[in-house]
């Protein structure tokens, strides 16, 4: 159930009680969160919480989220993954990158590695993103992966875009 992906340049790897530190980094970060959520920043607990769920998803739903981990020096960077709670518009796949590590071209690595595991694996058959329309960072990620604008939708309270993926690319 815990798979670990690797890329020439990542490990997706399964969230661990020592990420806390790192992945608070990433989510009490207001610009990393502007399009994530409610588009704030997180406290400590709620970040706890967040990872609490995100392992869970993966015993409720058999998926889930990785950790992203940069090969070479070994730091979390951020999160990819499968989310598809109860409510959700579709099977999402999402992704958060501390704002350092922008600009690489590891939410694309990281997500197409996810992506392919999930058509190839999971079997699953379609894929959306939920992407705000003024993100534009995303929505350019999710381009490179083969993703089609798909309608929109409400999501807490916010008109996002759908990105839809139905195959590799």
């Amino acid at each position: 159930m815990h798979e670990r992906l690797e890329t020439d340049r990542l490990v997706l790897r399964m969230f661990g009680n020592d990420d806390l530190d790192a992945y608070y980094a990433i989510c009490s970060d207001v610009e990393v969160m502007e399009f994530i959520g409610q588009g704030k920043g997180m406290s400590r607990l709620d970040t706890w919480r967040q990872i609490a769920v995100m392992l869970g998803h993966w015993q409720l739903r058999g998926y889930g989220s990785w950790v992203i981990e940069e090969k070479q020096s070994g730091k979390l960077v951020g999160r990819v993954g499968f989310i598809n709670p109860e409510g959700w518009p579709g099977l999402e796949i999402g992704w958060a990158l501390s704002r350092s590590w922008w600009g690489f071209g590891y939410a694309t690595e990281a997500a197409r590695a996810a992506l392919q595991y999930g058509f190839h694996t999971f079997g699953f058959s379609r894929v959306i993103s939920l992407i705000h329309p003024e993100n534009t960072r995303s929505i350019r990620v999710s381009e490179r992966l083969g993703g089609v604008e798909d309608g929109e939708t409400e999501l807490l309270g916010m008109r996002v875009l759908i990105y839809a993926y139905s195959g590799l690319r």
